[in-house]
């Protein structure tokens, strides 16, 4: 097709030499680790009295964050149904830290190079659309399974 570009993704992939160099990630891992395991042992919502969603409980409105304490929970006890049910979103990014934890294993131990992406300024471009979209998408699935259950019955 004429005026059309040959391709959609210009993505340039580097994989680096098999190397133990802490980068980001591991910090993404390491965070991944701690959260399922504070998830999963540590009941947050029930030790600290302040816990809770402000903004949902002046408003009556659930918030963009609104449900991320029920996925992590959930998720690390294995109930990815009722996770997916409290923040879809928050559960892609629940398993993309799980990801994390082991793409750190994998490189640190075993030194397995963790390949760096670089995306040209067109695609982060539509990177950030896309994420817009995603997260008004989320929200909106969040306000419909608070406020409007009936909608989903």
């Amino acid at each position: 097709m004429p005026g059309f570009p040959s391709t959609l993704l210009d993505v340039k992939v580097h994989l680096p030499k098999p190397n133990r160099t802490f980068g980001a990630s591991d910090v993404l891992g390491l965070l991944g680790l701690v959260g399922l395991l504070v998830a999963r042992y540590i009941p947050v919502a029930k030790l600290i009295p302040f816990w809770g969603c402000a903004f949902r409980e002046t408003t009556g409105w659930p918030c963009l964050g609104c449900g991320l304490t029920r996925v992590a929970d959930r998720v690390a006890h294995f109930q990815f149904a009722l996770a997916w049910q409290a923040n879809p979103l928050g559960t892609v990014a629940a398993f993309f830290f799980a990801l994390m934890v082991v793409v750190t294993v994998l490189h640190l131990v075993f030194a397995m190079p963790v390949p760096e992406l670089q995306l040209s300024p067109r695609e982060w471009h539509w990177v950030r659309i896309v994420g817009v979209i995603v997260v008004l998408l989320n929200y909106t699935w969040v306000v419909v399974v608070t406020k409007f259950p009936h909608l989903l019955a």
